[in-house]
């Protein structure tokens, strides 16, 4: 059977005390239902129906996830509503995955266990043994262990209160028994609301085995609905992930100071010290060393680079050997050959730095191409933009810039060429020559400061 994911994401969230849909919160950089969409898609599903509702066309449009089918719930009526809302678009031969928008770490390997527990004469159900079972619908077992029904904790007594399995809401079921209960669920109860869990009472009426898969860790199916909780999952979260890049071999100073905000991957020996934050695609080459307060986005490094403290580096390439910092930001475009050096407030962008060239203090560099063996003096800068227009600076190999330069774009200069400190250069260089643009000094004797008059 084909399988279609229904998710339900139309919830206001009021607990989050944020005018922001409670579903496009983020976590770990990603908003909590692009984590469930991506976990949908991980699984194969044929069609994945968002049931969306408060505020649905802010959610539509910040989702960046093509090939969804967005249903509207106009009234938020309980969980079995809201499912019958996307029933019309499912195919009559499927089996349909429920998860919700607001339980965004849910593996999809638990998920492709559940899946295996479903075919036309059974249905799936995702539990979770908990510490404190408060808030969950209770499963209720008969002496055999099979379910037999689940208890909102709303309707469950006292003694229903103890039982510590919750129901996580996550379920899988053929499509054709969901179109044959649906419409039987009604609100007789302390929520006045359609539950999709009565469902459960349906299918156990007709003898229908409903297998159990329990969830690893509670965090796992940890739904949000405070700020306090986001918090809290986010924590665990990044604690998964840098346990996952240590197993790979990286040293964490401080394995609680790590912030993961997209994908990385990484090779042997690499060394990361605190308070990092990686966001977007990042690669990290064998052997490189990342100081205490960098962030890096978007980028990928090669082996045996070395990034010092406080640096800035976004949608960048750096190649085998490079060092970078302190204080040091490389803007988008920056490219890094070999051996480059970019020094403590340094910043580039849209720059190529050739093998062994050094920009080590002070200056900017955008829209530039430096060859082999540069060096950029401290103070120099690449004036690229007349406030219209931006223009590229060339740079041949073996040039050194003198302190305190400034290079009108567009220029060229040719190779080995030198630049005197202090120069302002708003024409081609030559090969080979030394070049010295500075103002006529001139010296007056007694001169006297102006005063104020009394």
């Amino acid at each position: 059977m084909n399988l279609e994911v229904v998710i339900l994401a139309a919830g206001q969230g009021t607990r989050m005390k944020s005018k922001l849909p409670k579903v496009l919160h983020p976590l770990a950089g990603k908003t909590l239902l692009s984590h469930v969409i991506c976990s949908a898609q991980e699984l194969g599903a044929a069609a994945i129906h968002v049931v969306v509702g408060h505020g649905a066309e802010l959610v539509k449009d910040s989702t960046a996830i093509s090939n969804l089918n967005w249903v509207i719930q106009e009234q938020q009526l309980g969980t079995g509503h809201a499912v019958a809302q996307a029933i019309a678009s499912i195919g009559e031969d499927s089996t349909v995955l429920v998860l919700y928008g607001d339980v965004p770490l849910t593996s999809a390997q638990t998920l492709t266990d559940l899946l295996q527990k479903v075919d036309a004469r059974s249905m799936a159900l995702l539990t979770v043994q908990l510490a404190d079972p408060s808030g969950y619908g209770r499963i209720i077992r008969d002496s055999e262990g099979q379910i037999k029904a689940i208890v909102e904790e709303k309707d469950a007594t006292a003694e229903q209160r103890q039982i510590s399995e919750g129901n996580t809401g996550i379920l899988a079921v053929s499509s054709r028994k969901l179109k044959e209960w649906l419409p039987r669920l009604s609100t007789n109860n302390a929520q006045a609301e359609y539950y999709l869990t009565d469902i459960i009472a349906m299918a156990v009426a007709e003898d229908m085995q409903i297998n159990a898969v329990t969830a690893q860790t509670e965090q796992e199916v940890q739904g949000i609905n405070s700020r306090q909780q986001l918090a809290d999952l986010e924590r665990w979260h990044q604690k998964q992930l840098a346990n996952q890049l240590m197993l790979q071999g990286v040293t964490l100073a401080d394995p609680a100071r790590l912030d993961i905000r997209g994908e990385v991957s990484v090779e042997q020996d690499i060394f990361i010290d605190a308070n990092v934050l990686l966001e977007g695609k990042v690669s990290i080459g064998e052997g490189s060393r990342i100081g205490p307060n960098v962030v890096i986005k978007n980028t990928v490094i090669g082996a045996g680079v070395n990034i010092f403290a406080n640096s800035v580096i976004e949608n960048a390439e750096i190649e085998s050997g490079c060092q970078i910092g302190p204080f040091a930001r490389l803007r988008p475009g920056t490219r890094l050959a070999q051996g480059a050096k970019i020094g403590n407030f340094v910043e580039t962008k849209n720059a190529f730095i050739g093998i062994g060239s050094k920009v080590n203090h002070l200056s900017y560099v955008g829209d530039a191409e430096l060859g082999k063996e540069v060096n950029i003096g401290a103070g120099t800068i690449t004036c690229n933009y007349d406030g219209a227009n931006k223009f590229k600076t060339e740079i041949g190999n073996g040039v050194f810039v003198g302190s305190n330069t400034a290079l009108v774009a567009p220029i060229k200069i040719g190779e080995n060429a030198t630049i005197g400190a202090g120069s302002t250069l708003s024409r081609d260089v030559e090969p080979n020559t030394l070049v010295v643009a500075r103002a006529i000094t001139r010296v007056i004797e007694g001169w006297r400061r102006p005063t104020k008059k009394k």
